[in-house]
């Protein structure tokens, strides 16, 4: 899932929303009930005994190292003078919020001035808090609000810090936690969506009223700017405080891929008229919008058609008028798609993706005049790490399956230089990354990468990994643990670009929605029955894993495609698709899936939802199956229940569930070491025939 997904204290009001006779294990998303938690620990220790030989730990001492050591690229983003970074390793597992200049950065051992340790906190507040993030005023600089998690969950609490003084505001803005959205009005006003009391969130579970809350005034004297639907998704505002350029910006969420944007001048509330399925942004004088449907857009002079996966700029004042000429920036074809962009001050810096490998462009806003960004490697990917809007910055990361990240710096439209180079984790001699074609069920080509040996004679144990989701696009990059833990010890891993993702754009993703949901399942056990075909593994040997949404399409070859795998890992997944909108944040997901509620959804649903398509009678591989007890977006009952119905029906399956973390399944690099070592240690014993 994505980070729309939230809903306010998921963790603590956790009763069942309904009774289902027809379901023998609702009492297990009772996610802090004694009998439930009962069950997690008969499951876990099992597990974790089986698992945890001596492979074992060595598996978690290099994952540990990797995640630990000092060589670790620190990325950054600027605020003002500073360049801000936030840090884990070994001495400070909670980490590090801290910052540096330019010119220290830019040295082998830059001198980093701290200003909030996350350890030390957590010891005098005696709470065991997990860094969410900080909300720092612009232009100014000096007052940040700081989320500070329990256990790496969503839900979070936010208080007002002093970037002067560093200390936290006696007597200043403070949520309990929540799932809250906030953002700066300006120093003594926050536009605060949080739990205000009942009715106050959507039936997602998100905030649905806006309010501006002044300093020293009660919370419950807030007063209310904007309130959406119950059944809208969310509801949230955001300041721009550029000088000059002051606004501020209400969204309100219909589903999780149509929204309404407002700008707010005074107690007016101004549409921006773009398409509701459109993303759009707005710096300085400019709208960007970015289709995802095609768009006939009208004017006195007629009406001009727009494609689908285009960004389009105009004129703000223009479009708010009706009166903008748009400006194609970017139109996709069969190989290519918009991947993601950002804003300098006078320059926009865009990424795309050309058969799942980055481009990098850099448009002048006006002319929209272009050049390419020179040097990039091939097949690898190219994120922008970050963009200064107040002055011409930016940092580029490029990496991939075997090629350590690179950070780039310079100014937008000259010359990049090298800053920083990650160490290499493993031996990559041996590697050669290729990329294939399967031939879905329908006849389209579905795209996947290769990470394997070149001396290799023969199948061997290979991972495959997916997601197919949410128009999430999954690119080459570096894994360091991956690669000590899978790939140094004689593993292939495959990456399959499925659709449902955003690899070629939106028709990739929009086309496996809801009723075409069956593709996604399709195009994944094409590229498995692909890698047997080319002898570069056998059944047997064949492992795949996915988390979240990835976890749905598990538990989806699990349960309709078991002939095709040697093992499965199924990480905080949502399995029960009967029930999904009932659970946390699962109503935001329904314009993904579909409503289960609605029989014709539900015909279209129950042929694939796992929990409800267990079989006593075939033959499943093992699986794994983990989650976090703390994970406040996918409810852990997915993952409990579907374990306890595979048990009944006398299924091969191992459970763990980490008490913290959160949606990400571990709360610091100790608990994502041991994690992944019990994934590997689990892989290895089942997909090494020797």
């Amino acid at each position: 899932m994505t980070d729309k997904d939230a809903q306010n204290g998921g963790v603590t009001d956790t009763a069942p929303h309904d009774n289902d006779p027809t379901d023998p294990y609702l009492w297990l998303e009772d996610v802090t009930g004694d009998d439930a938690l009962a069950w997690v620990h008969q499951h876990n220790e099992p597990t974790v005994a089986e698992l945890t030989g001596d492979r074992f730990e060595q598996l978690r001492a290099e994952a540990l190292e990797v995640l630990d050591t000092d060589t670790r690229i620190p990325y950054v983003r600027r605020r003002g003078d500073y360049l801000y970074n936030f840090w884990r390793d070994a001495t400070n597992q909670r980490g590090l919020w801290r910052r540096t200049t330019l010119d220290s950065y830019c040295t082998e051992k830059p001198d980093w001035d701290v200003v909030i340790d996350v350890d030390e906190l957590a010891r005098t507040d005696d709470r065991n808090w997990v860094w969410a993030g900080a909300t720092v005023i612009e232009p100014d600089h000096d007052r940040a609000l700081i989320s500070l998690s329990p256990g790496g969950s969503d839900a979070a609490v936010v208080r007002e810090f002093d970037m002067t003084t560093r200390k936290f505001v006696d007597g200043g803005f403070e949520l309990d936690e929540a799932k809250s959205q906030t953002t700066w009005a300006d120093e003594d006003t926050l536009l605060v969506g949080t739990d205000f009391g009942e009715g106050s969130l959507t039936a997602s579970g998100y905030p649905r009223i806006v309010k501006r809350w002044r300093r020293g005034q009660p919370l419950e004297q807030a007063e209310t700017v904007f309130s959406g639907s119950p059944d809208d998704v969310i509801v949230a505002a955001s300041v721009d405080r550029t000088p000059g350029f002051e606004r501020t910006i209400i969204s309100r969420a219909l589903d999780f891929f149509n929204e309404e944007v407002y700008e707010l001048r005074g107690d007016e509330l101004i549409r921006i008229d773009t398409p509701t399925d459109a993303s759009i942004s707005i710096h300085r004088g400019w709208l960007l919008i970015e289709l995802r449907t095609d768009w006939y857009y009208s004017l006195e002079t007629g009406v001009e058609e727009y494609r689908a996966g285009s960004l389009l700029a105009a004129d703000y004042d223009e479009f708010l008028a009706g009166t903008a000429r748009l400006h194609v920036v970017f139109a996709p074809d069969a190989h290519t798609c918009l991947h993601h962009y950002a804003w300098t001050r006078d320059r926009l810096v865009v990424v795309t993706l050309a058969d799942v490998a980055s481009r990098v462009e850099v448009f002048t806003p006006g002319t929209w005049d272009s050049h390419a960004v020179s040097g990039l490697p091939e097949n690898t990917n190219t994120s922008i790490v970050a963009a200064d809007p107040h002055g011409d910055e930016i940092f580029l990361d490029c990496s991939g399956f075997d090629t350590p990240s690179r950070l780039l710096h310079g100014a937008a439209g000259g010359e990049l230089t090298e800053v920083k180079r990650a160490p290499s984790f493993f031996d990559a001699a041996d590697l050669e990354v290729t990329q294939h074609f399967a031939t879905s069920d329908d006849g389209t080509a579905i795209p996947y990468f290769v990470v394997g040996h070149r001396h290799r004679q023969g199948p061997g144990p290979t991972l495959l990994g997916g997601y197919g989701g949410f128009e999430v696009a999954r690119t080459p990059g570096y894994d360091g643990v991956l690669g000590r833990l899978w790939l140094s010890r004689g593993g292939t891993y495959v990456l399959a670009n499925i659709r449902g993702g955003g690899e070629y754009g939106p028709t990739w993703h929009t086309q496996a929605m809801r009723e075409g949901r069956h593709l996604v399942a399709e195009d994944f056990a094409a590229v498995a029955r692909d890698l047997v075909a080319r002898n570069i593994t056998t059944v047997a040997q064949l492992g795949a894993q996915g988390g979240s949404n990835g976890g749905l399409l598990m538990g989806i070859m699990l349960t309709q495609y078991p002939e095709l795998f040697g093992a499965l890992v199924c990480s905080v997944p949502l399995l029960d698709m009967r029930r999904f909108h009932l659970l946390l944040a699962g109503a935001s997901w329904v314009a993904e899936y579909g409503d289960p509620d609605n029989p014709d959804d539900w015909a279209f649903i129950s042929k694939y939802s796992p929990y409800q398509n267990i079989s006593a009678e075939r033959r499943y591989p093992p699986v794994l199956i983990t989650t976090s007890t703390r994970d406040d977006r996918v409810h852990p009952g997915h993952a409990r229940k579907m374990t306890a119905a595979l048990e009944a029906a006398g299924h091969q399956v191992s459970y763990y569930e980490n008490v913290e973390g959160g949606h990400a399944g571990a709360a610091d690099n100790p608990q994502i070491a041991f994690r992944a070592a019990l994934i590997y240690e689990y892989l290895w014993r089942t997909l090494d025939g020797s």
